[in-house]
């Protein structure tokens, strides 16, 4: 199944959470933190104006992203984990 993000939405596929710290300390799966980097898999079309225009998205798919704690919609798709959220709720382009 394919999924493709409607509007001013996008499909990321989030980073594996941290095992170890970079002193090699092993973490316990209660005290992982939710990861706030991915990777963009799909966008949309973009963002319509009021007048019908379509703007469209500064991010494109491959783009390594970081974005807040609590954004987006968590979905799974064929045993994969994904996140659909606007383009807003994106802080950064990483690398």
């Amino acid at each position: 199944m394919k999924v493709k993000p409607l509007g001013d939405r996008v499909l990321v596929k989030a980073s594996k959470e941290l095992e170890k710290t970079k002193g090699g300390i092993v973490i316990p799966d209660t005290a992982k933190e939710k990861p706030q980097e991915g990777e963009i898999v799909a966008v949309g079309e973009g963002r319509k104006t009021d007048e019908g225009k379509v703007i469209s998205l500064s991010l494109k798919v491959g783009d390594k992203i970081l974005y807040g704690k609590y954004s987006g919609t968590e979905i799974t798709v064929d045993s994969d984990e994904y996140l659909i959220m606007k383009e807003d709720d994106v802080l950064a382009i990483v690398g």
